[in-house]
């Protein structure tokens, strides 16, 4: 049954899931069409827990996509690419770790002991391409004061394609520091049982083999698949939390492409303006959406105020009245002396239907934007109400951001205002109801009404 389970997985699965994800073996590399470009898409991934009694675990992950020159945002990784060329690539990179201890059931071969959590590393990566295949080599190091491990990963893949099938199997070798090893791994003192002795594993190398790939379903659309396998070092094998077996991770997903389409665009891609200004509601995004609740009366009396920027991606998608904008915030939190007032950073993709009968004469949109949110501190309203729930806070979340506006213009028969637009909009935070490590396995978020004015430029 262990070898049917292993089978099937590698069978429909992943890249996603796969504790080296290494610049090389990035499943993001080559999915947007072009430069500038933005996607989003989702993935579920499933892996073997390597703890004690941690049974199957699975996972829900929003994928969010963005390319230019110089820098890219691949769901979990954020990088800088320092130099490349033909035959080499350097990159600066900071990474989102997936390990921990599960956080909705916790084995008992866990009980008792601290909560282990996933971190952030930071680190360097170096890519040599040969007509053979690519080698590469990270140095990872955690910056998020979790664990304060770090990691060495060498590798080797090789792309293979065939029409609209792109595979790239990969091998790789980690050497793995012992404060790295031991926070997932090992048992303090203090946590020590009878049937749970201290333990320690020390240093010790990784070996994975792994298979990933997609496939262009359309033009935008990309279907995503892949599997890995992973024999932990000895030391870990043998920690009295951890199963000694081969741990086999797989994931399906599918991706959208919106990479700007240059023939339907105006020449030079102009710039969009976005001023905002709300306070926080205790109403929730859907009955918000639908005017049944509309109150921003709160006890706690927090707004915000921000500015974002635009640019389009699409527009008039398959003759539709359609648009799509790729959009950057920068977002005030005035918490009202409660805690002090802290910045919030949002990027999103934005649809903009205007379909309306009347749009000709009075332009009217409806829009829905989504993507991520990353606060400096975690809002009041947030750490306020996970705590009456008893439920964690993170400061990178989902973000959703649905909005209705009018052309000014049209409003004050002035037609060089049309594409400046006054209108109403809801800015949202969660974390897609406890179903994602990557946004901290938070079930819950915040909401603020809010007014706006938007040009272009």
């Amino acid at each position: 049954m262990r070898i049917r389970r292993a089978a099937l997985l590698v069978a429909a699965s992943l890249w996603f899931v796969a504790p080296c994800a290494c610049a090389s073996s990035d499943p993001m590399v080559d999915l947007l069409a072009s430069e500038g470009g933005a996607g989003l898409g989702f993935a579920v991934r499933a892996a073997n827990s390597p703890y004690v009694g941690g049974g199957m675990r699975y996972d829900f992950e929003p994928l969010y996509l963005y390319e230019n020159g110089r820098f890219y945002l691949h769901a979990y990784r954020l990088g800088l690419k320092l130099n490349e060329h033909e035959h080499e690539r350097f990159d600066l990179f900071l990474e989102h770790r997936f390990e921990g201890y599960p956080s909705d059931h916790v084995p008992a071969s866990l009980a008792g002991m601290a909560d282990r959590g996933p971190g952030i590393d930071g680190g360097l990566s170096y890519e040599r391409y040969f007509g053979w295949g690519t080698v590469y080599a990270e140095a990872l190091r955690d910056v998020s004061h979790t664990s304060g491990g770090s990691e060495l990963r060498l590798g080797y893949n090789y792309d293979w394609a065939r029409g609209r099938l792109r595979l790239r199997p990969y091998f790789s070798i980690s050497f793995r520091s012992e404060r790295l090893n031991d926070y997932y791994y090992g048992v303090l003192a203090s946590e020590a049982t009878p049937t749970r002795p201290a333990y320690d594993p020390g240093a010790g190398f990784n070996g994975e083999l792994g298979l990933y790939g997609y496939y262009r379903l359309t033009e935008r659309w990309r279907l995503l698949a892949g599997a890995s396998a992973t024999r932990w070092s000895s030391g870990v094998r043998a920690s009295p939390i951890v199963d000694n077996r081969v741990q086999v991770s797989g994931m399906v997903g599918a991706a959208y492409d919106f990479s700007p389409d240059r023939e339907t665009l105006p020449s030079g891609r102009p710039l969009i303006v976005k001023l905002l200004r709300g306070k926080s509601t205790d109403c929730n995004e859907l009955p918000i959406m639908t005017l049944r609740c509309t109150s921003t009366q709160t006890a706690d009396g927090t707004g915000i105020a921000g500015v974002e920027l635009g640019r389009p991606l699409l527009q008039k998608l398959n003759g539709w009245p359609l648009d799509f904008v790729g959009y950057v915030g920068l977002i005030r939190h005035d918490e009202n002396g409660l805690q002090p007032d802290s910045w919030e950073f949002d990027a999103s993709v934005k649809a903009y239907w205007y379909g309306f009968p009347w749009s000709d004469r009075v332009r009217t949109r409806i829009g829905f934007g989504s993507g991520l949110s990353y606060a400096q501190r975690v809002p009041y309203v947030e750490a306020r109400d996970q705590a009456r729930r008893g439920r964690p806070t993170s400061r990178l979340l989902n973000y959703a951001d649905p909005t209705i506006d009018v052309s000014l213009g049209d409003l004050l028969g002035v037609r060089s205002l049309r594409e400046a637009y006054f209108g109403f909009g809801v800015s949202h935070r969660s974390g897609i109801f406890g179903s994602s490590q990557l946004l901290g396995n938070v079930n819950g978020g915040s909401n603020y009404i809010y007014s706006y004015v938007e040009w272009t430029l």
